[in-house]
């Protein structure tokens, strides 16, 4: 998510998923492409770095992971911060971090949900941009491979390289993507990995040329030894597309793009996931909410299914997107997408 994201960093706030049903077979082959349902779930990548564990910051817990997986949910994007697993590049994990990562992959596991490993640091590293001289694009790699390793024996565990890029080219955003898939392929993992683009990795972007080629045309660049990857957007519904306002303005452009992206993904024999989207509160957004998901499981061909965005323990109870649940009630959105997950003859369930 864009702008909410700084905002709440700002505050401490911080604005800061997929059941193993996808085959890691070939990627020309085209994987059998089940309905996956995820919920973002943050907390890990909230406050400053440098802030201690349980007061600047806090991995879902059991309760939470529990309500969704409980709910229907079958997978979870988890968002966490590059600078607190690895707070030196080129060096060790911080044990500490990555014992915390790792019991939070068992404990989404455990409940038969596949976990979604998201740096949700936008291809930056304390602020520096993958590729400046402060982060070069090997450091990025190395980083890779090193989390790679740490969840070597876990091929349920899906890969996703990075939050929303911008600030950007495709084109170095390519050669850094492709150095960290290489480095990821070097350990002998076949994990399915999460491929954005720049420009926030938007949907209704992905064909524009904000930082110079458009993503369509540079992101069918990506090489993987393995050929088991998929191409990950994000798409809201609001009057910039940033999630940050509070109303759904401009849904049906939100559902156009994830349509046009749809032909896209067809036309050149990829595979695509939602990795963010949300609607506010309000009854008028609802039917938009259930049209962002028809258009994902509708089209099961190209789309690995979606996460929605976003609950966590730690969310204030006015967030308008939050689906946590307030004082045991289900939100209004949750409703919602509790009325698709009923539909047994969707999906093919």
């Amino acid at each position: 998510m864009k702008s909410r994201f700084s905002q709440f960093r700002t505050t401490g706030w911080r604005l800061l998923a997929f059941l193993g049903c996808v085959s890691l077979t070939a990627q020309p082959a085209m994987a059998e492409v089940t309905c996956l349902r995820g919920i973002n779930l943050a907390g890990a990548e909230f406050g400053e770095v440098g802030e201690a564990h349980g007061k600047g910051y806090i991995y879902p817990s059991s309760g939470t992971v529990a309500y969704f997986a409980n709910k229907g949910f079958n997978a979870v994007r988890l968002p966490f911060l590059w600078e607190r697993l690895q707070p030196k590049l080129y060096e060790e994990f911080d044990q500490a971090e990555a014992k915390r990562l790792a019991a939070t992959v068992e404990l989404m596991r455990a409940k038969g949900m596949t976990p979604i490993l998201d740096p949700h640091n936008y291809a930056r590293y304390n602020g520096k941009i993958i590729g400046s001289e402060e982060t070069p694009q090997s450091a990025f790699a190395d980083f890779w491979r090193r989390l790679a390793t740490l969840f070597a024996d876990k091929n349920d565990v899906l890969f996703g390289l990075m939050n929303e890029p911008y600030e950007i080219s495709a084109e170095n955003w390519l050669s850094a993507a492709n150095g960290a898939i290489a480095a990821i392929r070097q350990t002998g993992t076949q994990n399915l990995v999460l491929v954005p683009g720049t420009s926030w990795s938007g949907a209704h972007s992905w064909f524009g040329g904000d930082y110079g080629t458009p993503n369509a045309a540079v992101m069918l660049g990506i090489v993987d030894s393995a050929n088991n990857y998929a191409i990950e957007v994000h798409q809201y519904l609001d009057a910039d597309f940033s999630g940050k306002n509070e109303e759904c303005s401009r849904a049906p452009d939100a559902v156009k793009a994830l349509n046009t992206f749809s032909t896209w993904l067809r036309d050149n024999g990829r595979r695509g996931f939602l990795g963010e989207f949300a609607v506010p509160r309000a009854e008028t957004c609802q039917a938009a909410l259930a049209e962002m998901v028809a258009s994902i499981e509708t089209n099961r061909d190209v789309w690995l299914g979606w996460s929605y965005w976003a609950a966590g323990d730690w969310w204030p109870a006015n967030e308008p997107l939050s689906i946590q649940p307030l004082k045991g009630r289900d939100r209004p959105q949750m409703q919602t997408l509790a009325t698709i997950f009923a539909d047994r003859g969707r999906c093919g369930r």
